[in-house]
């Protein structure tokens, strides 16, 4: 390389992290000797519902706030952090280049950046950046952006390994709010909601791609597009099987729940389930709650519904409510309960509780309270389910532990992170240490970034 262009490089990469800068504020307690950590290497973690094992955790929440490790500015995004072998991968917008960079997860100091030129805007006003998060798996990265392109990454060197245009391929429209479900991994195949319209009506709607070099294995076509919902793998029937949600933009409004084999893409199932609402979406993943049934949620019209599936993989809703349809978070599962923030928006959101053999909703609960003059709450708010404890991201930037029982939802202590809204990214938790991102510039005038805080605790 010719000294021009080395220093048109570096003057670049100095300019990025002038722009974008690290604020270092203080190393975290060291793990205690006994602590149980995890990987977070997908948007939901390593379970696909926002729960994980770690322990042990802080036990109160300090006065003056939970203590920051480090902080990233952050670009436009919804991305969610990913943490996997002590690597922090952060996806976001800057300058009309979708960027992935990679952090030392406890330090905050950047290891490599891969970027990428597009070109989008939102129609709505929301965040022109990715809403799709890395998914990482056996050193490989997988990367969706908000215009449908694919790329697989190395995690150690951030190279490229191969890529796909899915737009282009597929011909996948802009949808609501650009390409948004994130991918699944079964095996050696790349499971993804594509949501093409290579025909007038119908096309490409979910396909498998080869993990090593991103060929097409299969391919189901659908009339439904692609959802905001993420796939996830189950086992029904001792068998395994990718749940996809999709709904594109289309008049009717169409979608629903679609059934998988995830090795050859042969439906098994197809069950609709959307409002009959043109501006209307589905971004709520599909949850496992006991054997062969599963949850899905549609907040505009038609609410929640627990399915059941038979042998033949034929579906039978077993109850249907309407004012228990999540818009973003899926709920969680809690003995034979579920809670989930119902609503579409805010006036009208409340922490509910469900029975799951009856379908009674057995709680209300609108979670807000005063702050000085501001009326704040959880809202739309996002849960992290660990060792029996269960906390939760408020809509503006609050983080609160709660008690859930079918008698009675309390909080046991809160904080605040930040004010901010659209704080619809849940939060991520990875050998004791929390990420929380604030996805938009604060009420206090502070920029969006992602927050690492100490949240370790000590050996009881």
């Amino acid at each position: 390389m010719r000294l021009p262009a080395i220093l048109a490089l570096t003057a670049s990469i100095l300019s990025a992290e002038t722009t974008y800068p690290m604020k270092f504020h203080k190393a975290p307690r060291p793990l205690a000797k006994n602590a149980v950590v995890e990987d977070w290497p997908r948007f939901f973690g390593p379970r696909d519902n926002c729960t994980t094992k770690e322990r042990p955790l802080l036990q109160k929440f300090p006065e003056t706030g939970l203590p920051k490790v480090f902080e990233l500015t952050r670009g436009e995004s919804y991305s969610s952090p990913i943490i996997v072998d002590g690597k922090l991968l952060h996806f976001h917008a800057i300058d009309s280049k979708e960027t992935l960079d990679c952090h030392h997860a406890e330090t905050g100091k950047r290891l490599w950046t891969f970027q990428y030129p597009f070109k989008y805007r939102d129609r709505y006003g929301f965040s022109n950046g990715p809403r799709s998060s890395p998914v990482v798996h056996q050193n490989r990265i997988y990367l969706i952006g908000v215009t449908a392109k694919l790329h697989c990454l190395d995690l150690k060197t951030g190279n490229m390994i191969w890529k796909r245009d899915l737009m282009e391929e597929f011909k996948i429209p802009q949808y609501f709010f650009g390409y948004g479900p994130n991918p699944m991994i079964h095996e050696k195949t790349l499971i993804l909601n594509v949501g093409g319209k290579e025909k007038k009506t119908s096309g490409t709607c979910v396909a498998g791609l080869n993990l090593e070099d991103g060929k097409t294995v299969w391919t189901h076509e659908d009339v439904w597009g692609a959802s905001y919902a993420s796939p996830i793998m189950t086992k029904i029937h001792d068998r395994d099987v990718a749940l996809v949600l999709a709904a594109g933009e289309s008049r009717p409004a169409h979608g629903g729940l679609l059934a998988l084999d995830p090795k050859s893409g042969k439906l098994l199932s197809r069950f609709p389930w959307r409002a009959d609402i043109y501006e209307s979406v589905l971004a709520s993943t599909p949850l496992s709650v006991n054997e062969n049934q599963i949850f899905i949620s549609d907040c505009y019209q038609i609410g929640g519904t627990l399915l059941e599936f038979s042998k033949d993989f034929s579906i039978e809703p077993l109850w249907k409510r309407r004012f228990f349809g999540m818009h973003m978070m899926t709920p969680q599962k809690i003995g034979n309960h579920l809670y989930g923030f119902a609503g579409r928006n805010i006036p009208d959101t409340q922490l509910k509780c469900i029975n799951l053999k009856s379908g009674e909703i057995l709680i209300e609960e609108d979670m807000r309270w005063k702050e000085g003059q501001r009326v704040t709450g959880l809202f739309r708010g996002s849960f992290l389910q660990t060792d029996n404890r269960t906390f939760s991201l408020g809509e503006d930037g609050s983080f609160v532990e709660l008690k859930m029982k079918p008698e009675k939802i309390e909080i046991i202590q809160k904080t605040r992170l930040f004010f901010a809204k659209d704080s619809w990214t849940p939060p991520v938790l990875s050998n004791g240490l929390l990420y929380v991102v604030q996805n938009v510039n604060g009420f206090d005038g502070s920029s969006a970034r992602l927050i690492c805080y100490d949240f370790r605790g000590v050996e009881k």
